[in-house]
């Protein structure tokens, strides 16, 4: 459940075309190859598609308000088992603790909540203030999304001579470097690009990027994702007005939404994750991750930390996951702020198959726990001046989900064996009623139809998705990208 007010003194944000749909004013129309017209052809079917849609949402509220009603009619079995617990020491220190996570737990959003409503996005500056700049892109087996990425940088509203752009090319096995070179032919000296000899993996090419940078601000971008035309002035103008800050994280949304069932409840899950959880820690000035999607860093910060940063290990392996949180985690530890620029947008690519999104959450989560062991060495130290206690409390609720994450799957599949009628009716009825702010919030702020896919989210999260934070926990030594292998994933 996330909370999230409304700054009604920034823009409406607009939703970007399809990626295929793309054009940018002064540079060539991007043709769509025949495979891209052939999947568009496939998933743009929009009676078809509408109709899986309405089946879906339909089956969603379904299956809650039948739980609801379930809930009603089951008041004296609730009872019974109620009482069945108060009659054993187990059964009232269980009660015990649940009221006292579920207090503790509506406190912290409350908490957030209150942090959110202080939260205003940095505007941007005028030209002859801004810094230089350094925009690098890491590619692997892309294709034309990377000369799409490029394209979109290249419109950027950002003075042409403080913006270099740095394509790496991670040893590609596709047509990769030639969309690149494709991109190099339109752009001319506003665009280099290198190439690994072999793939070496996204922090190397980010180090190599890092190591060739000129600008006085280093803006990370994925070889997946759309900018909007304002977003690396947004990104940029908070190292202007704020010299503690170290770096910036953009504002990620999902570019193909409407390409199937994940993008889009993805899509709104996104919006609640950047927008209020990332709200509420830049007030603390304590982000706590600058997605690889859209990132932005002072370069004498990056350059302090560059060496421990690329000779990172976990468990005596070189670490060849989580390159943003660990960058992240060594600027905080350096006493700067990391920010949220929520005027900041960038449109990604994300999964549209389960098992390519199970691997994606695996490595995102095997990261979380590394990332939070290394921020617990400094977090609870003198490591800036002012306020630390905000950081603490973020980084204690990151502790208290990973603890709790095993114990929770065990109750659910005992409550599933013993009282699976009690228990399903009880979850789902509590999804309708915590995913319901979420909902509002969406609907809000960007699209009413779109905020339903809250409640589908909660409900595929609950039940299919459990399982990835204790698996990743267990796992947490293995190294490996996990979707690196499959074609045009990084």
């Amino acid at each position: 459940m996330r909370l999230h007010m409304i700054d009604t003194k920034e823009q409406a944000y607009c939703p970007m075309p399809a990626l295929s749909q793309v054009s940018f004013p002064g540079l060539p129309k991007i043709q769509v190859n025949k495979r891209e017209r052939s999947n568009a052809a496939a998933t743009v079917a929009p009676r078809a598609s509408s109709r899986i849609n309405f089946l879906i949402l339909a089956g969603t509220f379904l299956l809650m308000f039948a739980a609801v009603f379930l809930v009603y009619k089951l008041q004296p079995l609730f009872a019974k088992v109620q009482l069945e617990r108060l009659s054993t020491p187990w059964g009232k220190a269980f009660i015990v603790v649940s009221l006292s996570l579920l207090g503790l737990r509506i406190a912290f959003l409350l908490y957030l909540f209150l942090l959110s409503l202080r939260y205003r996005s940095v505007s941007s500056v005028a030209n002859e203030l801004l810094p230089t700049c350094t925009v690098i892109v890491p590619a692997y087996n892309e294709g034309e999304l990377v000369f799409q990425t490029l394209m979109s940088l290249a419109n950027s509203d950002y003075p042409e001579g403080k913006m270099q752009i740095i394509a790496i090319d991670d040893g590609s096995g596709d047509d990769t470097r030639a969309w690149m070179k494709k991109a190099k032919g339109i752009l001319g000296d506003r665009l280099s690009i290198y190439q690994q000899l072999e793939n070496k993996g996204k922090r190397q090419a980010l180090h190599r990027g890092f190591m060739l940078a000129t600008g006085e601000v280093l803006v990370t971008v994925d070889s997946d994702s759309i900018v909007e035309e304002n977003t690396l002035r947004n990104m940029v103008s908070p190292f202007v007005t704020n010299a503690k800050c170290g770096a910036v994280a953009g504002n990620v949304r999902v570019l193909n939404n409407k390409k199937g069932i994940i993008p889009k409840m993805l899509n709104v899950s996104f919006a609640f994750s950047f927008e209020f959880i990332r709200s509420a820690q830049s007030v603390l000035g304590s982000v706590f991750c600058t997605p690889g999607a859209l990132a932005a860093y002072r370069k004498d910060v990056v350059l302090a930390c560059l060496p421990q940063w690329i000779n990172q290990t976990f468990m005596g392996k070189p670490s060849d996951i989580g390159e943003d949180r660990a960058m992240t985690n060594m600027i905080l530890k350096q006493g700067y702020h990391v920010l949220f620029q929520r005027n900041a947008y960038v449109l990604t690519n994300i999964p549209e198959k389960y098992k390519t999104l199970t691997k994606m959450l695996i490595r995102w989560e095997r990261s979380n726990v590394r990332e939070s062991i290394m921020m617990s060495k400094f977090a609870f130290g003198q490591f800036r001046e002012g306020n630390k206690a905000g950081t603490r409390v973020l980084l204690l609720d990151q502790w208290s989900k990973l603890i709790l994450s095993c114990p929770m799957v065990l109750l659910m599949l005992f409550f599933i064996l013993t009282q699976p009628l009690l228990f399903f009716s009880a979850s789902l009825s509590g999804i309708l009623v915590f995913s319901s702010i979420p909902m509002l919030f969406y609907a809000r702020r960007y699209h009413v139809g779109e905020s339903l896919w809250a409640y589908t989210y909660s409900i595929f999260c609950t039940f299919s998705l459990f399982w990835i934070t204790p698996y990743s926990i267990a796992t947490v030594a293995r190294s490996g990208w996990l979707t690196r292998s499959l074609p045009g994933k990084k």
